[in-house]
């Protein structure tokens, strides 16, 4: 429920020029400050043609190779990327004309600001060779891949603090993936370009946010690597050496790849500016798993604070209260869950009172227990769904005006769908102090399959597309890219979160309770 903060500029139309040198072919992606396009230097309006080896501008258009060094005037293609907080203008172009060179890092062949009179947007334009968006990659990756880009992202942020410049925040739509494989820094948020380098204090925060990022890609059964990632984000390697050093020495010990069981991704949509949207996911002890979506509301400094407060605050919770020996029952897990979700609301309740805003956000959960019974607990509008023997059955129950609109047969689910009222929502974490949940018990069976997510898929989305997609692969990672596609094909107007989560086999199928033919009970 996304409603943004800076108003998303215009787009570039296909065929538009920009500076000298560019048309833009079409935008690719749309990413939180940020919009990336394809561009090429075929300009017939130019009577002349740069060499982008050399530099020369005075080649006749008609030319096929530069008259300075001889180079292929051949068409060539960009990336170009726009932002618009300018007061990271000035930075950015700092951090260009010190033309820094690195394996991981994209450096940009040009910088201009647009319009050139009174510019609103400043442009940055890479060599394009097929490079992939790291924002299109599903969570998790294979471990492998995981390490290979903590060591060169590691390896770049060592050397940007080096040369003194020091980054306003690390996000994963900072990378791009070569079709080699390789992870490359590209369009970084430049705070601030310093004559000295930088202090560890100075470039700590990049580092936990490196960390962050690394959690989030690393299978959920790879204990020891979410272990040490966790304490990245937790501050305790402060260099890229502590860091470096951590990373060769868990390298030493992990000897083979293992298949992912859930994947997970977020996005910002196609109108929004801001991604209000979190998800998380945490082992809490032997034998037991949780998973998390929050839907934050408020805008700019509210809802993304309000959805990240509710993820960390349910996750830590429950792990200081599940974490212990002898382990809980399920009924105890059950309550431990309910005070998880108390607790996170209070706390975004206190910071909102504080901040003086109104945030809040939906939240959804679901606790695993030995791989046989899941704990599904939900406020607000964000879902949680069972796909067993190839059917959707949503689990959790909408705390939306619309949904008891359709409970009291006032309209039908099809025209809750498109009712004027429908982001009107009955039940929210953090507006108020102690929220009712629901939370309902299934027994899983061999193959199952669970899908949390925010209204801006199921909202987008039909169920029985959700359940075509949800059935025709086996990899939860290209589900989750092709749930995020279809709701960019249903409109893309909101935020989209979505976890896949695989139940292996479990032995005996559990017998399914007469309450429903997929297994559900439920208290709250």
């Amino acid at each position: 429920m996304a409603s943004g903060f800076r108003s998303r500029p215009t787009t570039f139309s296909p065929g538009m020029n920009l500076s000298d040198y560019y048309k833009v072919e079409a935008l690719i992606r749309l990413a939180e400050g940020r919009m990336f396009y394809l561009v090429n230097d075929n300009r017939p309006d130019r009577r002349t043609r740069r060499c982008w080896e050399c530099g020369f501008e005075e080649n006749p258009a008609v030319q096929l190779n530069c008259g300075e060094c001889g180079a292929s005037l051949a068409t060539r293609r960009f990336l170009l990327s726009t932002r618009w907080e300018r007061e990271r203008f000035d930075p950015y172009l700092q951090f260009f004309q010190k033309q820094l060179q690195h394996p991981a890092l994209l450096s940009p062949c040009d910088v201009f600001p647009h319009p050139e009179e009174n510019p609103s947007l400043m442009c940055s334009v890479v060599p394009f060779a097929n490079e992939a968006l790291m924002l299109d990659e599903a969570a998790p990756l294979p471990i492998e891949r995981v390490v290979a880009f903590a060591q060169r992202a590691a390896g770049i942020i060592g050397m940007l603090a080096f040369n003194g410049v020091r980054l306003a925040w690390l996000h994963r739509s900072n990378f791009v993936i070569r079709p080699g494989g390789e992870f490359v820094l590209f369009d970084p948020e430049v705070a601030a370009v310093e004559s000295r380098p930088l202090t560890a204090e100075e470039y700590a925060p990049t580092m936990k946010e490196l960390g962050e990022i690394l959690r989030r890609y690393t299978p959920l059964e790879e204990r020891a690597w979410q272990s040490l990632f966790l304490s990245m984000e937790n501050g305790e390697f402060p260099t890229t050496a502590d860091f470096g050093q951590a990373l060769q020495q868990e390298a030493h010990r992990h000897k083979r790849q293992r298949l992912t069981r859930h994947a997970g991704m977020t996005d910002v949509g196609l109108l929004r500016s801001l991604n209000e949207d979190n998800w998380g996911w945490a082992r809490l002890t032997e034998g037991v798993e949780i998973f998390v979506v929050a839907d934050g509301m408020g805008g700019h400094d509210s809802g993304e604070v309000a959805s990240q407060l509710a993820v960390d605050t349910l996750v830590s919770v429950a792990r200081d209260r599940v974490d212990v020996t002898p382990r809980p029952s399920v009924s105890v897990i059950e309550n431990i869950l309910d005070e998880a979700f108390q607790e996170a609301n209070n706390t975004i309740k206190g910071n909102a009172e504080a901040r003086g805003n109104d945030m809040g956000t939906t939240l959804v959960t679901c606790m695993i227990v030995d791989d046989q019974i899941a704990l599904c607990a939900n406020v607000g509008d964000s879902r949680g769904y069972l796909v067993r023997n190839g059917t959707l059955h949503q689990i959790t129950r909408d705390h939306s005006l619309v949904a008891r609109m359709v409970e009291q047969n006032r309209i039908t689910a099809e025209e809750a769908r498109n009712h004027p009222h429908s982001n009107i929502l009955l039940r929210t974490v953090g507006t108020e102090r102690n929220v009712d949940i629901d939370i309902f018990q299934v027994e899983l069976e061999e193959g199952d399959r669970l899908v949390l997510c925010s209204d801006g898929l199921w909202g987008e989305v039909e169920d029985s597309e959700i359940e075509q997609i949800c059935t025709q692969s086996e990899d939860n990672r290209a589900i989750s890219r092709q749930l995020v596609r279809a709701a960019h094909m249903g409109g893309g107007k909101d935020n989209i979160t979505v976890l896949v989560i695989n139940v292996p086999g479990v032995g005996v199928a559990s017998q399914v309770p007469e309450r429903t033919a997929a297994g559900l009970t439920s208290s709250g």
